[in-house]
């Protein structure tokens, strides 16, 4: 049976069971091209039966999913209407033409900016939707000709638009949408490490020498951002306009731009440059000649290049004759920082999605390596042009505790690899505990890009703040270079599966009213659940906490190893060295030791981190280019053995790999153990230790005795010890 139909002016495709495309053109020439954002709608066999001229109706199409009738004439809300079948044998969701879903149902996706937000923005709307359906409206989307690499207007107006009825089958529908818009590209595995940014005039000198103090330092930096002053600023005369855009070095900086490439490349960095492209190519600058010669521009009158990358001409100079021959020298990406609008009139695409388009593609065919952008969102479809560049936010307290949620929900639109300002760009005050737990959501994000403006105190090096801060900082950075294998294996699932490497709990809990109702909470990489802390410590308890929902289920903090019982919301305090970061029992983790090494290269040795108390299994992917690795791992439980088989076609694995086991358990007396040890530490009276740790393992031990205790210290850390350590005995109790 023919999965489209048509009827006059009306064309109706069933794609999936759950997804419909409903047309109506009044030329009768449907559309089969693809556009900005769909790509291919023939990509499942779905059954359905239709039945035509029924009960008054026209038209039925009948899905397990959808119930959608048709009776006649142009589409409105009583000629076209469906009834949702996925939401339970009592329920029915009933969608109407017109309808995308309620605000309060609709679960957001992103939005383009972050400039000068100050906490939580608006979103845009989702695909994801409680009341189990979306209509997504691809009427005004422009055509894209796949023959000549352009992009059209539609020449006449029409209807075209597509029905989601997943129900709360919220990963399936992503899925789908990855296969209608196209997959999320593999993004290169030196993106996956840390990147360090700032809005600082560098010389080349004093980039040197804190690159090299990183390294002195044992923290990793594996992507080196130089922003806009690598281009003449200062010396820009008048008569050319803003000299935000450039594309000619600043020779006082880098007077030997090639060296300091060569220098980056040798110490193990990837290197991109910041474009603000909007003014074009203008007479001043050093590509300007071989511009005009590919142009045909007048030189003696100076005429401009102007930016416009639906000319052609424009097109081929922009690469030909600006940016090849800068990657030529040593730039690996671009990040491009489009403000400008989003087009001249609704006749013209939004410049920053021709940018974004045209960059990724031209250096997907030159350097396929290196096939990544650092840009900002256009929309839907912008999924296949990676990384987003979330813009300039301010340094608060309330920035932080919205950027969980704008991540997370991001995926609700197919965009899961976004890139923030960790830390925070401008304004705001000096904070060393702000900076550290912003750090912290940045190492369990998909991009931990650290950034800051030339403000003497919003840079972001970690030893510009006291003592424990630093070292918690270092100690995640290292983190965040270590998590490369378990990354690229969820950058392999995101392109092959549509599997997002941060996602909502509803996702996987999407019955649990919990999962919605934590909107800071995720799962990470599939295998972890984190609950970032996106607030100051309190004076209580002089700790800082977030309030998680752990499902049900035995639980394992994995930076403490103490298990937690799920099935509860609880208050998870954190000493600033620590976050809330939760494994399943049998967890297999696979971490790089020798995190200061090339990301690029396949590490020769890898830890396999085995939370012990179940039986457990992972697949690890391992990506060079488009070459794939996948081994496979298993825990025995019972025999406390760990196997595994690896399949590597292509032979990228290193020969000489050797696999450590490190194993993780804990118990009660793990706890009082860990407590003791706080204890000591904290350099109290012998006698006062004591108390505190009979008193803790006191059968009669209570909250207010606790609390007691706890007002008589003056120890901080002591009292954070307690406070922590205080909750996880509970779950030990059970």
């Amino acid at each position: 049976m023919d999965k489209v139909i048509v009827k006059g002016i009306h064309r109706f495709t069933i794609i999936t069971s759950s997804l419909i495309r409903i047309e109506e053109d009044r030329t009768e020439k449907f559309e089969d091209r693809a556009t900005t954002v769909v790509q291919a709608r023939s990509f499942s066999d779905p059954k359905f039966k239709i039945f035509e001229h029924r009960n008054g109706h026209e038209l039925e199409i009948i899905t397990d999913a959808i119930h959608m009738y048709y009776d006649g004439g142009d589409f409105s809300s009583e000629s076209l209407y469906a009834d949702i079948l996925l939401q339970g044998v009592s329920q029915v969701s009933r969608w109407y033409y017109g309808q995308k879903s309620d605000d309060y149902a609709n679960l957001k996706g992103t939005a383009r900016t972050l400039d000068g937000a100050d906490g939580e923005i608006p979103l845009g709307e989702g695909i994801m939707s409680r009341s189990g359906f979306y209509y997504l409206d691809d009427s005004d989307s422009f055509i894209y000709n796949r023959e000549n690499d352009e992009y059209t207007l539609r020449d006449h107006q029409v209807i075209d638009g597509y029905l989601f009825a997943y129900g709360k089958n919220y990963q399936t529908e992503l899925s789908d949408f990855y296969k209608l818009s196209g997959s999320t590209p593999l993004i290169p595995r030196f993106a996956l490490g840390n990147w360090w940014s700032r809005y600082h005039a560098y010389s080349d000198q004093e980039y040197q020498a804190l690159m090299t103090r990183f390294e002195k330092e044992q923290i990793p930096i594996n992507v080196s951002i130089i922003d806009m002053d690598w281009h003449r600023v200062d010396d820009v005369p008048e008569k050319y306009g803003s000299s935000w855009t450039g594309f000619s070095w600043n020779k006082k900086l880098f007077p030997d731009h090639r060296a300091f490439l060569d220098w980056l490349h040798r110490h193990g960095k990837k290197t991109a440059l910041n474009l603000h492209p909007a003014d074009g190519i203008r007479a001043y600058e050093d590509q300007y000649q071989a511009v005009a010669n590919t142009m045909g521009l007048d030189t003696s009158a100076e005429e401009p290049a102007t930016f416009d990358l639906e000319n052609r001409k424009f097109r081929k100079a922009y690469f030909k004759d600006v940016l090849h021959p800068m990657e030529k020298d040593g730039v690996d990406f671009w990040w491009i920082d489009w403000q400008q609008g989003t087009g001249k009139n609704a006749r013209h695409l939004d410049p920053l999605w021709l940018l974004n388009h045209y960059q990724y593609q031209d250096l997907l065919r030159n350097h396929p390596e290196n096939a990544l952008i650092l840009s900002r969102y256009g929309g839907l479809g912008s999924h296949r042009y990676p990384i987003g560049f979330s813009g300039d936010t301010v340094i608060s307290w309330k920035s932080l505790a919205f950027q969980p949620y704008f991540t997370i929900t991001a995926a609700n639109v197919g965009y899961t690899w976004w890139s923030h300002d960790i830390g925070g760009h401008m304004q705001g005050s000096f904070d060393g505990e702000l900076a550290t737990r912003w750090l912290q959501f940045g190492v369990f994000s998909p991009i931990n890009r650290l950034h800051s403006s030339n403000n003497v105190f919003s840079g972001k090096e970690p030893w510009n703040y006291r003592l424990d801060y630093e070292q918690a900082q270092k100690a995640f950075l290292q983190l965040r270079t270590k998590f490369v294998p378990l990354l690229d294996s969820a950058n392999y699932l995101t392109h092959e599966q549509g599997i997002p490497v941060v996602k909502p709990l509803y996702y996987e809990y999407p019955d649990r009213d919990e999962a919605y109702q934590f909107k800071n909470e995720y799962l990470f990489t599939d295998e972890m659940l984190v609950s970032p802390i996106t607030r100051p410590h309190d004076e209580v308890t002089q700790m800082a906490y977030s309030e998680t929902w752990l499902p049900e289920g035995e639980w394992v903090d994995y930076f403490s190893h103490l298990i937690y019982q799920g099935n509860t919301v609880i208050k998870t305090y954190r000493s600033i060295n620590q976050m809330p970061v939760f494994v399943r029992k049998g967890s297999i983790i696979l971490t790089n030791p020798d995190y200061t090494g090339d990301l690029d290269h396949l590490p020769t040795k890898l830890e396999a981190e085995v939370f012990v108390g179940a039986n457990g299994k992972y697949q690890l992917f391992e990506h060079q280019v488009d070459k794939i690795a996948k081994t496979e791992f298993g825990w025995d439980e019972e025999t406390q053995q760990l196997v595994s088989q690896s399949e590597d076609a292509h032979g990228i694995l290193p020969s000489e790999r050797k696999i450590e086991l490190v194993k993780h358990s804990s118990s009660l007396r793990d706890v009082l153990a860990e407590m003791k040890r706080r204890l000591q530490v904290a350099h109290m009276a012998f006698d006062l230790k004591q108390k505190l740790y009979e008193a803790f393992k006191s059968p009669d031990y209570g909250y207010g005795s606790y609390i007691n205790l706890l007002n008589t210290l003056e120890n901080d850390n002591l009292r954070s010890s307690l406070s922590e350590l205080a909750y996880v005995r509970l779950s030990y109790e059970q």
